[in-house]
């Protein structure tokens, strides 16, 4: 289970300080599928890289499975079974796909075979890719999909995903859909993505609205998506509103 009490990132100038989280407040039982979605620079990222410690909270607490993780490194949180994908993801010059699928994994006997099947599931044609280098070569989309893939590859009970369709094409998207509903009816992992895409969104146990560093709307998916499309239809869309993240 995730539990986030009344977490605060606040970032200071010499004229003031900005809240971008003003004690945000959550739970999420384990194996359920969270969608956090809201306004550009509404906190959204913030909120998932806290989770993750690649940004460290001014005030709060964060606790996996009962433990306390919020001054935890993030190799730490990762040894823990918390695992985050990145928009823009970092590349690795030298390094094969198959190699960073292997150390994902934590398995150096991992096969061909196995690795394929991790490349698949996220619209790669795998014999293209399962050789090559996670370098400049490779576009955007195709390095987002390829860490979505060693984020299955290490099978951890807490996924992070921050806007995992941006960059990639919609056939890749409607297999990445497929994947994260398959990760879902498994029942061994959590999912929180952050996301604006209505079939990601449709995917969810529960939807989290974040705007102005606070969650301004959170349940079921049934009660909250219709609140959505209904904004969004009445061309006032929440994704128009928020200041800079």
């Amino acid at each position: 289970m995730l539990k986030i009490k009344d977490l605060v990132f606040q970032v200071s100038d010499e004229d003031r300080t900005l809240g971008i989280l003003q004690g945000i407040t959550l739970t999420i039982p384990d194996n359920k599928f969270v969608v956090i979605t809201g306004p550009n620079g509404g906190g959204k990222t913030t909120l998932a890289k806290a989770i993750m410690g690649i940004v460290q909270p001014t005030g709060g607490q964060i606790l996996w499975n009962g433990t306390d993780v919020t001054g935890m490194s993030v190799t730490e949180r990762a040894r823990l079974g918390i695992s985050y994908g990145f928009q823009q993801p970092p590349r690795f010059k030298g390094l094969r796909v198959r190699d960073l699928l292997a150390l994902a994994s934590g398995r150096e006997d991992l096969t061909h075979d196995e690795g394929c099947q991790y490349l698949t599931k996220v619209g790669l044609c795998a014999n293209d890719y399962i050789e090559r280098e996670v370098d400049a070569s490779l576009s955007g989309g195709e390095v987002k999909r390829i860490e979505i893939a060693t984020i299955l590859a290490r099978k951890s009970g807490l996924m992070i995903f921050d806007e995992p369709e941006a960059g990639i094409d919609l056939w890749s998207f409607a297999k990445l859909t497929e994947t994260f509903r398959a990760i879902h009816d498994a029942r061994n992992a959590t999912l929180v993505v952050i996301s604006h895409q209505e079939r990601i969104i449709d995917l969810a146990d529960e939807i989290v609205m974040v705007s102005g560093g606070k969650i301004t709307k959170q349940g079921p998916k049934d009660e909250i998506f219709p609140q959505i499309l209904a904004n969004t239809i009445a061309g006032c869309s929440y994704m128009s509103e928020g200041a800079a993240q």
